[in-house]
């Protein structure tokens, strides 16, 4: 039994190191490991100890662990081939109408999807990269290719492929799929801290500490914190994350649990995709540029961050590393000509890059991090793990467990079981529940949310990462704000009652969800 164990773990151990080679992190730590080797601290009569000890003292084992740590949860991807017939023939019908709009938009506009930067164009652009606000185009004609309205609908018509109902179910929107999702009482077996009363960042900073040393929960859990920070190992801080950070140190510790510190090599990589912006123009970025003007920068918490956003966004439609990525994921992309370049051998591109088309609103995926960070560098690769890891879920047809679809169906059946009477004066006044919460599930709060809530609520997605928080926190405001939707009963007065969100404190308000008794 114990050879049979020996050989799993040889196994693993061997095609780990194999893939590891295909990262591109392995030359640089593999040169890292050489220098070591052949330094007078690694001894050849006692090798591996002597390297162990060696990597341990240069930050070289914790890199390697965080690697591993890494790797594992990128390979973590359900059902990328769709075992629900229904939802991939919706994602592909989804994803045609999609491509035929940006043609007619390119067809009623009279211009191409990709084409070469004249020499000027490139120059103008570029002396303006730091201040693209100021950056001329005529956009009037140019629209969103879809809103999260538009995508709602599509969803909502998911059920209508499904053949069958339980006994006794009602025939109403997401219930006829055929998906599991937890209750409330699984949710609470997940978020253990929360359910059990356990001291948060978010609840009351000034709470007095149970530990000797510390005089408030805040300044213990910059003491703690800081001592993670240094640890540097993504697991712990992903433990730490769990009860939220200080605002001090939030930057640093998303940028060590998602593998994205940034260096000379990331530098490089972004200089890249500024490069392609700059030679080839792509109607996408039209499309950016509108999204960004209609939403962050009409938004009083985010307009002063329209320069950057402009700059990241842009790179981002150029990175076919996120395709790479999320590949099996997404959908398949277009692949286009780029005018001016027809003769050269690299005149065919996807279209974009990235694979990935924006929305009305995709930019509030980006804008809380300008509140951390404020290098574009760095902010562009944080941006770029978050939607790698969890953003594309939300608006993209699949039956991940944690995917907009089954977020949809938990927030339904949450309402139903939690609150049936909110579920009834729904159902009365002839409102589907889900309307008036998609908008904040599908952006993960973005633009909704003050700030600081925001950016507490993302903790908790790092921290346990899972995006069911966001439809428990949806069902927690309806709850809080259940007798004033009781006195109105049309769409837009609903709306009108849950519009406001500033004054909800997140933290409180879900810890008081997941302690209720039954």
């Amino acid at each position: 039994m114990e050879s049979l164990k020996e050989d799993a773990i040889h196994h693993t151990a061997m095609k780990l190191a194999e893939e590891l080679k295909n990262l591109s992190i392995y030359k640089s730590f593999y040169s890292d490991v050489q220098k070591l080797v052949s330094s007078p601290n690694v001894k050849k009569e006692d090798f591996k100890h002597t390297l162990q000890q060696a990597m341990k003292e240069k930050g070289l084992d914790t890199k390697l662990r965080n690697t591993v740590f890494h790797w594992v949860r990128s390979q973590n991807k359900q059902n990328k081939l769709d075992p629900l017939t229904s939802l991939s023939k919706a994602s592909a019908q989804w994803e045609k109408r999609i491509h035929k709009s940006l043609n007619s938009m390119c067809s009623d506009l009279e211009t191409s999807l990709a084409k070469v930067r004249s020499q000027s164009e490139q120059e103008d652009l570029s002396n303006k990269w730091n201040e693209l606000s100021t950056y001329n185009l005529d956009l009037t004609k140019y629209r969103p290719v879809y809103a999260p309205k538009d995508f709602l609908e599509v969803l909502l018509t998911l059920s209508g492929y499904v053949p069958f109902t339980k006994e006794g179910e009602p025939k109403w929107e997401f219930a006829h799929l055929p998906l599991q999702v937890k209750n409330l009482d699984q949710l609470r077996k997940i978020y253990v801290e929360w359910t059990n009363g356990e001291p948060l960042l978010g609840v009351n900073p000034n709470m007095p500490s149970a530990v000797s040393g510390f005089s408030t929960i805040e300044a213990e859990r910059i003491g703690l914190g800081e001592r993670v920070t240094a640890l540097g190992y993504a697991p712990v801080i992903q433990e730490y994350l769990k009860k939220g950070s200080p605002q001090c140190l939030r930057a640093k510790l998303w940028a060590q649990v998602l593998g994205a510190d940034v260096g000379a090599q990331q530098t490089a990589y972004f200089n890249r995709l500024k490069k392609s912006v700059l030679e080839v123009d792509l109607m996408i970025d039209k499309l950016i540029f509108k999204d960004v003007q209609l939403t962050a920068s009409n938004d009083d918490q985010y307009f002063v961050f329209e320069d950057l956003l402009y700059q990241v966004m842009l790179c981002f439609s150029r990175d076919s590393d996120v395709l790479q990525n999320l590949r099996g994921c997404i959908g398949n992309p277009l692949n286009v000509t780029i005018k001016g370049k027809q003769t050269s051998a690299d005149s065919i591109t996807v279209f974009p890059p990235s694979g990935i088309i924006p929305f009305h609103g995709f930019t509030m995926y980006a804008t809380p991090f300008c509140y951390l960070y404020d290098d574009p560098v760095q902010l562009y690769f944080i941006f770029r793990a978050f939607y790698i890891r969890y953003w594309h879920k939300l608006h993209y047809i699949s039956t991940h467990p944690q995917g907009i679809v089954s977020l949809c169906l938990l927030y339904e059946r949450l309402l139903e079981a939690n609150e049936p009477l909110l579920w009834i004066h729904f159902r009365n006044i002839n409102i589907n529940p889900i309307r008036v919460v998609f908008k904040w599930i599908m952006r993960a709060f973005s633009g909704h949310l003050p700030p600081d809530q925001l950016l507490l609520l993302w903790d908790t997605i790092l921290g346990y990462d899972c995006l069911e928080i966001l439809p428990l926190l949806a069902l927690a405001i309806l709850s809080f704000r259940k007798e004033n939707i009781f006195q109105v009963n049309n769409i837009q007065n609903v709306d009108a009652v849950l519009a406001d969100l500033s004054t909800i404190s997140v933290i409180p308000l879900l810890q008081l969800t997941l302690m209720k008794p039954q």
